[in-house]
C-alpha cells in the first residue's frame, strides 16, 4: 500500500473573473511616462522571471509559477508562443507582462500583468496596460484575453474593463496554497 503524502496548504477562495478583446482598441495609445522603456526579452532566466512574478505577485497571492519546478518554468520560457515584456524605469523594472499566444486558436493570453511594488500607485497602469495590449495585438489572431481575480489589486478589474475588455464570466475557485511558500493570504480569501 503506498503512502499518499497530501503537502500542507491554506485553502484560498477567489473570484476570477475571465475577460476577452475581440478587436485591437481604436484610439490612440498613450504614452508611456517620461523614463520608462518596455522590452521584450530575447531571454529570460528562470532566476530572473522569478524575481519579477514573485515580486509583481507578492501581494497578491501568485502561487502557481512559485510552486512550479526550475524545470517547469523553463519549459515554460523556452515555449516560443510564450513572451516575457519588462517595463524599466532608470534601469531597473517597475513591471512584466507575460504573453501566450496560440497562433491554432487565433488568440493570446495575457498570462501574467503587473508593476512591482515601487512603481503601483503611480499613474503607470493605463499605459502600461496598453502597452500589453498592443503587444498581444501584434502577435495575431482575432482574440486577446486576461483573467483577473480577487486576490489582485482592487484596480486590476476596473482597468481591465476600462481597456476595452469585456466580461465573459466570473467562476468561484478555491486555490490549495502550498504553506511553504510563505505566501502573506489576506483574510478575506481564506477558506
Amino acid at each position: 500500500m503506498a503512502l499518499s503524502l497530501v503537502e500542507p496548504a491554506q485553502r484560498v477562495v477567489v473570484d476570477v473573473t475571465f475577460l476577452r478583446m475581440a478587436a485591437p482598441p481604436r484610439e490612440a495609445a498613450p504614452a508611456l511616462p517620461a523614463g520608462l522603456r518596455l522590452e521584450r526579452l530575447a531571454r529570460c532566466s528562470v532566476a530572473f522571471y522569478r524575481y519579477l512574478y514573485n515580486t509583481v505577485g507578492q501581494d497578491y497571492v501568485w502561487w502557481l509559477r512559485r510552486a512550479a519546478s526550475d524545470a517547469e518554468i523553463a519549459a515554460i520560457l523556452a515555449d516560443p508562443g510564450v513572451s516575457i515584456h519588462v517595463l524599466y524605469e532608470g534601469g531597473e523594472p517597475a513591471g512584466f507582462f507575460e504573453l501566450e499566444h496560440r497562433a491554432a486558436a487565433g488568440q493570446t493570453n495575457i498570462a501574467y500583468f503587473g508593476l512591482l511594488p515601487h512603481a503601483v500607485g503611480r499613474g503607470l497602469g493605463k499605459a502600461f496596460l496598453r502597452a500589453a495590449v498592443d503587444a498581444a495585438w501584434a502577435e495575431g489572431g482575432s482574440l486577446v484575453t486576461v483573467n483577473t481575480c480577487t486576490a489582485d489589486h482592487a484596480r486590476a478589474l476596473p482597468n481591465y474593463l476600462a481597456a476595452g475588455f469585456t466580461r465573459l464570466r466570473t467562476v468561484r475557485e478555491v486555490w490549495p496554497v502550498p504553506l511553504r511558500l510563505g505566501l502573506k493570504v489576506p483574510e478575506r480569501l481564506l477558506a
